[in-house]
């Protein structure tokens, strides 16, 4: 399917695919991530922005460009220190490293009450959450499933590039097509929205 082309005359709105670029930084302005360039969604779809951002930018024109500041709970949430484990080394596969990632499942006995951490399978599980790995030792794996972002008030640069009318089949999937294929700053929000237990 061929998307339209973006029309000057549209504002934000429903049934509408949005193009931005957007910054997200720490209230010092320091830079933590971007988009990595345009990325568009179907506003308030499946793969819109977080709501906040969505609020900020409904009605507007291609040209908007303005900072907002969020609070946590408009964020990532708020951090949740029962989102932190400590698992034994040997239930996982080697070589390790801070950063990997592994899919857990709340509640599913593992031994000692804990939690139990699979590497991903490939298969969705609702319930599942993903750890990533965040420290290391000759016998521990310290892994953390709360967003890298959770608990932090943020500034977000949203920049709209284009509006366009959504094609039905849009409309009906709940999410823009795209031929972009550098959206994973995009997803990650994506996921965060709608579990903010969620890290990819």
């Amino acid at each position: 399917m061929t998307a339209s082309k973006s029309d000057p005359a549209l504002a934000v709105g429903e049934n509408t695919v949005v193009t931005v670029e957007f910054w997200i930084m720490n209230t010092d302005g320091e830079a933590l991530d971007d988009s990595g360039g345009p990325v568009s969604f179907l506003y308030r779809g499946l793969d819109s922005l977080l709501p906040r951002l969505d609020d900020g930018i409904e009605g507007k024109n291609v040209g908007f460009d303005q900072t907002f500041h969020l609070e946590p709970t408009d964020a990532f949430g708020d951090y949740d220190p029962d989102l932190l484990r400590v698992e034994p080394r040997s239930r996982f596969p080697e070589p390790l490293e801070v950063g990997m990632q592994f899919e857990g499942v709340p509640g599913t006995p593992g031994g000692e009450g804990e939690t139990v951490v699979d590497a991903d399978d490939g298969e969705d599980d609702e319930n599942a959450l993903i750890f990533s790995v965040t420290d290391l030792t000759d016998d521990k794996v310290v892994l953390d499933a709360n967003h890298p972002f959770a608990g932090m008030a943020l500034r977000v640069r949203i920049k709209l590039l284009g509006i366009r009318a959504a094609e039905p089949e849009e409309i009906e999937q709940g999410y823009a097509d795209s031929d972009d294929e550098s959206d994973e700053v995009m997803d990650a929000m994506i996921e965060a929205r709608r579990n903010p237990g969620t890290l990819h």
